[in-house]
């Protein structure tokens, strides 16, 4: 079977800067293919051209025939009228499902999601909800290939891992660009980096992510070789030149045309290998005190319901807290009362005298209408850090920033861009406790890596809040869990919460089940009745074979009801009915496929 896209050739240039140039790849059957690269190189606008909301300049992509093709943007944008209903409604008309199909594919799609909500406003919804909606609007339309686009940003923990699962067990191939390193780890049967230091534009390796990053260290490892070795011919070459060739000679202008041929090879191979990080260092103030903030007793209620109650904690010097807990469990609210921004319901919050608590709001709130050159130095052409004057074009510089855009607005930035200018603003404020919200959000691999050790070697203390598995793992040298229902607890690392949550929940079936065995396996002709065996079953197992085709009529019956249930327009408009036949269905079509197989292992009994 052909790929279900193929892509030779693309190149896409936005002003006078590349973004890259003349990418082929292909996309085929079962691909999940994780797309990372550096900020800028062009990873969400090569998903656009895929999807095709944007051309490209050059080169050419060939899509098969009647594919079906579903693209979940960064950011969930829908209308102040959607609900959650018209979403998926709407998603079904544009793709032409048919109508007998509409109503189990509703309930299905919207049942794994774990929406109860239908009439629901989807610009209401939470940004993880809204997420989850997104890609149920894509799921919901049966696609042969799913684009996503940072898909983990505002979810929380349980999102990521309901998507994981989502996605491992799918039918369809999937892109996915994503900075989550556990996640890509997790769902990635390929990696492409999209990056300028490859010759063609792109590095495809099959596997996982830590596949990738031994095949990426082996590929550098062979270019600085050839770096070298090609250094070393062009200053023979140059050497050469020096002495006076005699330029008439066949030979010599041969050798010349070779020089001046290696020359631009290692001027494009320079070009390539140049890479740049920003360069990020937290202040610290060197304060002694070991005792910053304590929590006695602390409790905050919203309406009649309870975030967290007695919560004790205490922020100690260098301590490093990871801060997690599902969307709405009161992870944001903890950390503005710890700045003192929110008053709690009851308890007493102490913090030591003058101390200095730096905070990384999630929402980034930035003054759009101002030049880059005023959010860096408000009050002038410098910066003082760390007692020293810096230019704003040197201090631009290290955020990877250049002197041309030092006069846009900030509300030309993108993301990323937009979170390095608030970890620049953060940088300038020396802080005994930095609060830092969701600060992943939008920032390529390689800037996470320098946060990552910039928060390690920071002096100070530490309350982070992140769905970035990795960082938390690496940071951290505490978590506090969050449950959402009063319940706050401090555990070693991240595996220890997850642990405390599956031991909390009340068994759930699984999202997936294994491939239902068909009754024609164990039939022969017209009959259908099962097939004679050789060989000679125990007593009991011999009753159970005797009936168990029966059972597994019977099964298939309660499937069939519990599906049509589903089906029922009385339940299919009852958000929470919905689920619950869902459910039931899902138990139903379970225990069918247990009796298939244990027929088949009473089958491989007798023969």
């Amino acid at each position: 079977m052909p790929p279900i896209i193929n892509v030779q050739g693309i190149s896409k240039t936005f002003g006078a800067n590349p973004l890259f140039q003349e990418v082929s790849f292909t996309v085929s059957e079962g691909d999940r293919i994780g797309l990372i690269g550096p900020n800028g190189s062009g990873k969400s606008t090569l998903l656009r051209i895929l999807a095709g909301i944007v051309d490209a300049d050059e080169g050419e992509i060939a899509l098969r025939k009647r594919a079906q093709v579903s693209y979940v943007e960064q950011d969930s944008k829908f209308k102040a009228e959607d609900t959650v209903r018209s979403v998926v409604e709407n998603a079904m008309e544009r793709a032409r499902v048919p109508q007998s199909e509409r109503g189990t594919r509703f309930a299905e799609t919207l049942g794994r999601a774990g929406f109860e909500e239908l009439e629901a406003q989807a610009t209401a919804l939470s940004g993880g909800w809204q997420k989850r909606l997104a890609m149920t609007e894509a799921l919901v339309q049966s696609p042969d290939i799913l684009l996503l686009d940072e898909p983990t940003n505002h979810l929380d923990l349980a999102g990521i891992e309901w998507l994981e699962g989502l996605l491992r067990a799918a039918a369809f191939a999937c892109v996915v660009v994503s900075h989550d390193r556990y996640f890509l780890e997790n769902i990635a049967t390929g990696m492409a980096e999209l990056n300028r230091i490859y010759p063609a534009g792109i590095l495809r390796v099959s596997g996982n992510y830590t596949t990738f990053l031994e095949k990426k260290e082996e590929f550098l490892h062979a270019q600085s070789k050839r770096h070298e070795a090609l250094e070393n011919l062009v200053h023979n070459e140059i050497e050469w030149l020096r002495r006076g060739a005699k330029a008439r000679t066949r030979k010599s202008k041969a050798r010349i045309g070779k020089a001046n041929e290696l020359m631009a090879d290692l001027a494009d191979l320079n070009v390539r290998s140049r890479s740049e990080t920003a360069q990020i260092d937290f202040s610290a103030s060197d304060r002694k005190t070991k005792r910053l903030v304590e929590l006695e007793d602390v409790a905050y209620e919203i309406g009649d319901r309870t975030l967290f109650d007695k919560l004790n904690f205490v922020v100690t010097a260098r301590l490093r807290v990871g801060l997690v807990g599902a969307n709405g469990s009161g992870k944001t609210t903890l950390l503005r009362l710890l700045r003192g921004e929110l008053t709690a319901t009851s308890g007493e919050i102490r913090r030591a005298e003058w101390l200095r608590i730096v905070y990384f709001d999630q929402s980034r709130e930035l003054d759009t209408n101002v030049t880059l050159r005023r959010a860096l130095a408000p009050e002038g052409d410098s910066v003082v850090y760390q007692d020293r004057q810096i230019h704003v074009a040197s201090w631009a510089a290290r955020f990877l920033f250049t002197g041309e855009q030092l006069n846009q607005p900030v509300e030309r930035l993108s993301g990323g861009e937009r979170a390095r200018v608030l970890i620049a603003q953060l940088m300038l404020q020396p802080a005994d406790v930095l609060l830092l919200d969701e600060p992943t959000n939008d920032l390529d691999i390689p800037t996470l890596e320098i946060l990552e050790e910039s928060l390690l070697e920071f002096r100070g203390s530490l309350v982070l809040v992140t769905h970035d598995r990795y960082m938390l793992d690496r940071v951290s040298n505490i978590v506090l869990g969050l449950d959402g229902k009063g319940r706050a607890e401090s555990f070693a690392d991240y595996s220890q919460w997850e642990a405390w949550q599956a031991e909390r929940k009340e068994p759930t079936k699984a999202n997936t089940r294994a491939v239902a065995f068909t009754p024609a396996a164990f039939t022969s002709g017209a009959s259908g009745t099962a097939t004679a065996a050789k060989g000679k079953l125990p007593y009991l197992e011999a009753r159970e074979y005797a009936g168990i085709e029966q059972r597994v009529e019977d099964a298939e019956q309660v499937v069939q009801t519990k599906r049509a249930q589903m089906e029922d327009p009385a339940i299919a408009s009852d958000g929470p009915r919905l689920v619950a036949a869902h459910a039931e269905m899902e138990a139903a079509q379970e225990e069918l496929d247990q009796l298939y197989a244990r027929w088949a292992e009473l089958e491989k009994k007798k023969s």
